[in-house]
């Protein structure tokens, strides 16, 4: 009898593309996977060779549970650079990912009683950790109506007595979708007689396509700062996913909290990662723009390949690398039922992975990851659209 606890929670849906990729290869397929959330760039070079500068001078040992000084440093300088607001180093910690920093936020925030607030479609580990923190989520709902866009009303229309926190994740996976610093401003002045948190997810906060305001931090430093944390991540904006980097800003009470939950899992970040990360934080940043300038490319060319279906309807995303299309003109009752079934009969007929809206809250779409080349996003629109075509035939193989 496992712990209770594992009841309520379910695996990355994200991950089950990967396997049956990983299947099909296996099988001697040319698999085309678009559905991975991760940077195909190499982490730039001058972030490698401080890596490789940190082996060489042995700095192999524990650094402190919270991450060096220098780290923290270069952290809380970039911020200050790129929002403009202070922090001090007793108000930061260094985590293993983005995804760490989180939770740590949500067991140091959250507990038995509490509702917290998020939005969908969205990331789902943000609801599975408001679980974790034995809380209970509440879901609201952006429409491609709306431009999947976060709007403050929305999240007010949803307090209660019992609203401990909001979790917002902007620019938005899988929407590419934002909230607006007017849109945070309205939330902000709703929360703070309340009493209520919020924790802002900034993965993709160098991803955003066009020169629009978006210093979310700023406005909640300036109007609830005892009340906000924020966190962010080196793995979207560097390439540096396998590295396992991310962090939290907030006040000393929560990151002392923080800090001792982290102690007892898995201690501090790998010390040659952080020196890594002085160096992507601190030294050259035309390597994030010139990547920018990359997914922007690929988000157009994609987005028009898949467009030439006008059933496959999808958005500009204004963030991150994700085109999330609307596939529910394909389904019926007497074929592919869901979304799933569309990706499932995707994956096996043609051989390309995407992830079913499912794992998002989203049924009726899927999302396409553009971090692949240029020439396999044009296969996997080539293979999508064939698919289609066999689709409307009826001669699609079944799952």
């Amino acid at each position: 009898m496992l712990a209770e606890r594992t009841t309520r929670i379910a695996s990355s849906p994200t991950m089950k593309g990967l396997i049956a990729a990983e299947r099909l290869r296996k099988a001697g397929h040319d698999v085309v996977d678009i559905s991975a959330g991760e940077p195909d760039f190499p982490t730039p070079a001058h972030v490698k060779a401080a890596a490789h500068a940190a082996i060489d001078a042995n700095y192999t040992k524990y650094t402190a549970n919270s991450g060096s000084s220098e780290v923290k440093q270069a952290i809380l300088a970039r911020y200050r650079a790129d929002y403009g607001i202070e922090y001090e180093e007793s108000e930061v910690i260094v985590c293993a990912g983005g995804k760490q920093a989180l939770l740590n936020a949500a067991l140091a925030v959250f507990g038995p009683g509490d509702e917290v607030i998020t939005h969908m479609p969205g990331w789902p580990t943000l609801v599975e950790q408001i679980k974790l923190a034995d809380a209970t989520p509440v879901i609201v709902r952006t429409s491609p109506e709306d431009g999947f866009a976060l709007r403050a009303q929305a999240f007010i229309d949803a307090f209660t007595p019992r609203t401990r926190a909001i979790v917002i994740n902007s620019p938005a996976n899988p929407t590419g979708a934002l909230m607006t610093e007017d849109e945070m401003i309205r939330l902000a002045e709703a929360c703070i007689p309340r009493g209520i948190w919020i924790i802002l997810d900034l993965c993709y906060e160098k991803l955003i396509y066009d020169p629009v305001p978006h210093n979310l931090p700023g406005v909640l430093a300036a109007r609830m700062r005892d009340r906000t944390v924020i966190t962010g991540s080196a793995s979207k904006a560097y390439a540096m996913t396998g590295w396992r980097c991310g962090w939290l800003l907030a006040t000393r009470d929560v990151v002392a909290a923080a800090n001792a939950l982290q102690s007892h899992c898995t201690s501090n970040v790998c010390s040659i990662t952080q020196k890594a990360v002085v160096a992507a934080l601190s030294g050259p940043q035309q390597c994030v723009t010139d990547m920018l300038d990359e997914y922007r490319r690929r988000r157009d060319v994609i987005q028009a390949l898949v467009g030439r279906d006008p059933r496959l309807r999808c958005l500009t995303p204004a963030g991150a690398f994700y085109l999330f299309v609307d596939v529910s003109d394909l389904l019926s009752p007497d074929g592919l039922r869901t979304s799933a079934d569309f990706c499932q009969a995707l994956l096996e007929s043609k051989h390309v992975v995407v992830t079913a809206g499912e794992a998002f809250d989203a049924p009726g779409f899927f999302r396409i990851s553009y971090a692949a080349s240029i020439e396999r996003l044009e296969e996997a629109a080539r293979r999508i659209h064939a698919f289609v075509a066999d689709v409307d035939a009826g001669t699609y193989a079944r799952a």
